[in-house]
């Protein structure tokens, strides 16, 4: 028995993995791609993408909202879990990034059901909610971009998901610095500030759970 998380050092972890990850060789191979970037320590941790998959399937997600699309892990992990009519929205603004995604999305078979959308992502989000009011609204939204952004992209969010949909925010432990009231960067003071926020955010039910950088699960209530 344990009275708190576990922490996950460089033994537990690969143990976990090897006990429980499933990754299909598609996954496997746009890790490996994109784990050779600059940019690589940008992309979820494989766990973390499974898990956000099973969640997919529990709620029995059809439409998946997305910011911060990269090489497009996180949305071909959704789309495997999508149903044969699933839709995805996924916004990001490099097409230097996105292209590497849409070079997976098309050897999955998936290219089809994935809009994506180059730009800022509070324009691509203010269009969503200008666009006709009788669209099908978002099951499953996943935040992962720029930390200053992510209060507003999660009242877009809200405003988009159907009651009982379910938002995940990524980095929401910023590697641990969220505790370290010295630390005053921007990002960091971002995060901070923004877990008060939903921690005190009746709208929604909550848990923050310690899996990657931490991930935090918003279901938003009924009205």
């Amino acid at each position: 028995m344990s009275t708190r998380s576990i922490g996950l050092d460089d033994e537990l972890h690969p143990y976990l993995l090897d006990a429980s990850l499933r990754e299909s060789p598609l996954l496997a191979e746009l890790r490996a791609e994109t784990a050779a970037l600059p940019e690589a320590r940008m992309q979820i941790a494989p766990e973390q993408g499974q898990f956000m998959a099973l969640l997919a399937r529990l709620t029995g997600a059809r439409r998946y909202l997305e910011i911060g699309t990269f090489t497009g892990y996180s949305s071909l992990v959704i789309a495997e879990a999508l149903p044969a009519d699933g839709r995805i929205v996924t916004c990001d603004l490099s097409r230097e990034w996105t292209d590497i995604a849409g070079r997976y999305w098309r050897r999955a078979g998936v290219e089809d059901r994935i809009d994506l959308r180059l730009g800022p992502a509070a324009d691509t989000l203010q269009a969503l909610r200008e666009e006709d009011p009788a669209v099908e609204p978002f099951d499953l939204a996943f935040i992962d971009a720029d930390k200053t952004g992510y209060r507003e992209y999660y009242e877009h969010c809200l405003a988009l998901l159907a009651p009982g949909g379910l938002v995940m925010i990524d980095n929401t432990l910023w590697h641990g610095t969220v505790a370290d009231r010295s630390d005053r960067r921007e990002d960091t003071v971002a995060i901070r500030e923004f877990n008060r926020f939903v921690h005190r955010d009746e709208r929604v039910d909550l848990s923050l759970v310690p899996i990657g950088d931490g991930l935090t699960l918003a279901r938003k209530r009924a009205a």
